[in-house]
């Protein structure tokens, strides 16, 4: 295909995306207050009393405004087979049959993995990350001054949806160091020998993307290294593949 018709299959797949994602929209509008009960709920555990607790605003569009952008990113989320589906379409019929079989199984697992990262974000580092920020509350005395969290809105769900994309990516190191692989960049061996440098890249990527206390930067660091050792054993399981089919073929082009 000339490059403007490539063009033009790129955009009626990205209309495609994008259309998916407008129908996913109402779906949201209308579980748009469970799902804000359901993404608060970590702060809602840390404090001793909730009831006596609540998120604020401080701008009239404020809470509008959040509700608008976390309602983008739930039909991102939602639209996210659609969005696979569509990019498997455009990049289909650029492949070989070898390669289409090599790729889609990644395109499957892809969703699960960031899945896998965010809910540990969620259920796994949250609770202890936001126990340990309200731990620093401490009520008015006669004697000092105290400190009461009235925390933001469009800060709050910043947070939360920012942990979990870091994470739901991070977890696409596996797939990643595959494909590196396939291409011929990367080796095992190379993984093994590089490994050092791999666990002080790990921590300093889990220093950034977490909240500054070390049980959340962990929580991201230790599931990463474990993939990181995963993925090595997966590619040695493709490099044995690919030696065993080179000589099957080198046997039968002899004979």
């Amino acid at each position: 295909m000339p490059l403007l018709a490539h063009l033009r299959e790129l955009r009626r797949r990205l209309v495609y995306s994008l259309l998916g994602m407008v129908a996913i929209f109402p779906i949201y509008a209308l579980f748009s207050r469970e799902l804000y009960a359901f993404l608060v709920e970590p702060l809602v555990l840390s404090f001793p009393h909730p009831e006596q607790k609540r998120l604020i605003y401080t701008a009239l569009p404020e809470a509008f405004m959040t509700y608008i952008k976390l309602g983008v990113f739930t039909s991102i989320m939602g639209a996210f087979p659609i969005i696979s589906y569509q990019l498997w379409r455009f990049v289909a019929p650029a492949l070989y049959k070898q390669e289409k079989q090599a790729f889609l199984p990644y395109l499957l697992l892809s969703p699960l993995l960031f899945l896998m990262g965010a809910a540990l974000a969620f259920y796994g580092v949250m609770p202890l990350a936001f126990k340990f920020f309200v731990s620093f509350e401490s009520l008015l005395d006669q004697s000092s001054l105290g400190l009461q969290l009235d925390a933001r809105i469009s800060q709050y769900l910043s947070l939360v949806l920012g942990i979990m994309l870091a994470f739901g990516f991070c977890f696409q190191l596996p797939i990643l160091l595959t494909l590196l692989a396939r291409a011929g960049l990367i080796t095992a061996e190379m993984l093994k020998v590089k490994r050092r440098y791999a666990i002080v890249i790990v921590l300093i990527v889990a220093a950034i993307l977490t909240p500054p206390d070390v049980l959340s930067q962990l929580g991201l660091a230790i599931p990463l290294l474990l993939l990181y050792e995963i993925s090595i054993v997966w590619i040695k399981r493709i490099e044995r593949r690919k030696k065993s089919s080179k000589t099957t073929q080198n046997s039968l082009v002899n004979v």
